[in-house]
């Protein structure tokens, strides 16, 4: 049975400053360490066997930030995976939101394809087809755990790969995310069948820290 945990980094100071993140090399908070440290401990709780555990983290320092404490409480190193950043907005990072070009994609089947504008910004299409192959990546590890340290937006791609939707007919998928919540995969060894066991969770957030 193949398990696969996936980690939305928590508070970021491109959140709390009110920029447009993307590639923006923004770092946790303090409330976003706090919560990188609960979220270690969860995923420790969810792994009580401990294990060999495959870690893959975007390379952008949120996320980083964010492995750090999974990989000390996992015992494992972090591979870094550029793959696995988040959306590139170009010239519109750092920005305030609204103050550049954003133009909503099509109602048809180009909407993979669309450009909202701004030059720099990556269209669905190229987001998403890195992220499938970072997906690949992790599936390939000779491991039955893995943990992907990720972006909100980019969690949409990841499971749609993971249920394995053509890339021209994930245009209209959208996975609603809060940052710091845990999503698990499960592949069952009988059937094959690629179950999306939990969504966002977000409990372990609430915990005092240990």
């Amino acid at each position: 049975m193949r398990e696969i945990y996936i980690v939305t980094h928590p508070e970021a100071t491109h959140i709390t400053e009110n920029v447009v993140g993307g590639w923006y090399d923004s770092s946790l908070t303090a409330q976003g360490t706090r919560d990188a440290e609960r979220i270690a401990q969860r995923l420790v709780e969810l792994l009580p066997e401990r294990p060999t555990v495959h870690l893959a983290t975007s390379d952008l320092r949120r996320a980083r930030q964010t492995a750090a404490p999974i990989a000390r409480a996992l015992g494992v190193e972090a591979i870094i995976d550029e793959d696995l950043r988040e959306r590139s907005y170009g010239e519109a990072e750092g920005t305030t939101p609204g103050s550049t070009v954003f133009l909503a994609p099509s109602t048809d089947a180009q909407r993979m394809d669309h450009h909202p504008g701004t030059p720099g910004t990556e269209t669905r299409r190229e987001w998403a087809t890195r992220v499938y192959r970072a997906l690949d990546r992790v599936q390939q590890a000779e491991t039955d755990h893995s943990v992907i340290v990720t972006h909100g937006g980019t969690l949409t791609y990841l499971l749609t790969a993971w249920i394995q939707v053509p890339i021209d007919h994930a245009g209209y998928a959208m996975f609603s995310t809060t940052p710091g919540g845990i999503t698990r995969l499960r592949e069952d060894d009988f059937s094959h069948d690629r179950h999306i066991v939990n969504l966002n969770d977000t409990s372990h957030l609430n915990r005092a820290p240990h």
